[in-house]
């Protein structure tokens, strides 16, 4: 059986406010999962119950067969905000979280050295982490949520707070965790959902509505277009202006959903041949991430 997590019927009430309610999803080892959705729709709720943080008011956690209750050491958890003594090393709380963790205290310092080495910060081991950059706390965060070798690893909106450049080192370290450790994220940069998700759950107002492999929720939701490449704005304006079927732009780029429209390409290149516009490019196109985010939000 390759199922590594089973969720079912998860519930989290406060009083007559439901902000989880009777999510349902499995988890396959060794595979990467994007939880999404606006804010307030429950991501952190969601992971915090998996992680054993807070009390579930109902439903069932199991991995790989075992109920919560029992699998709190083979989970790693790194929140959105993580926080540490800044009077400890990075060395120093590493290793201490390591036998937090239940890695044996005589493996616990070469453990640690490992897994910070492998986040990128074994330059900095004996370095206070009241010191660090955003970017390093962020990786020491990941290091204490990886140190014990976790078969699940839940990460709370992992790159939010980076700039560009952190986000594509820590996104390339869950890449490579992948290989070893199943992983589940909530986040809302869906370009990194996009590129290193096998599967997609979408939340909203607490409830899953939606879930599957990014092939099958692109099949589900698909919107083929014909996306067109022009000099500038005002020429895409032009096209949209004059297009003898329904067309949108957005900047310097036109597109006309082929679905509703129905056009054959040739049809669209000898329209544009006509238009005598500085066309750069035609492609045929399918709903981006975030184009599908949008219509299972606001039709669902």
């Amino acid at each position: 059986m390759n199922t590594l997590l089973h969720v079912e019927a998860l519930t989290k009430a406060y009083g007559s406010e439901v902000a989880v309610d009777h999510v349902s999803f499995s988890l396959n080892k060794n595979t990467s999962t994007a939880l999404i959705g606006p804010n307030g729709a429950g991501k952190t709720t969601t992971l915090s119950m998996l992680a054993g943080l807070l009390k579930q008011t109902t439903g069932m956690i199991a991995l790989d067969g075992v109920l919560a209750a029992d699998i709190r050491k083979e989970i790693g958890f790194l929140p959105q905000y993580p926080q540490f003594y800044s009077w400890l090393t990075a060395l120093e709380f590493t290793e201490m979280t390591a036998k937090l963790s239940g890695v044996d205290a005589k493996l616990a310092k070469q453990e640690a050295i490992k897994t910070l080495e492998f986040v990128g910060l074994s330059s900095v081991l004996n370095k206070k982490t009241g010191t660090f950059s955003g970017g390093m706390r962020q990786r020491l965060g990941l290091a204490q949520a990886i140190v014990h070798k976790p078969a699940l690893l839940l990460l709370d909106e992992p790159v939010s707070a980076l700039d560009p450049i952190g986000r594509r080192e820590i996104m390339n370290l869950l890449k490579k965790l992948q290989a070893t450790t199943t992983i589940l994220y909530s986040t809302h940069i869906l370009n990194d959902a996009e590129e290193m998700t096998d599967q997609l759950l979408f939340l909203r107002k607490g409830q899953l509505v939606e879930q599957g492999s990014l092939k099958e929720v692109r099949k589900k939701f698909e919107n083929p277009m014909y996306k067109m490449y022009f000099q500038d704005s005002e020429e895409a304006a032009q096209f949209v202006e004059a297009s003898p079927w329904p067309a949108r732009q957005e900047g310097s780029i036109a597109f006309i959903h082929i679905e509703d429209a129905k056009p054959a390409m040739n049809e669209v290149l000898l329209e544009l041949a006509n238009s005598h516009l500085q066309v750069l490019k035609v492609e045929r196109a399918s709903a981006s991430l975030e184009e599908i985010f949008l219509q299972v939000v606001n039709n669902v």
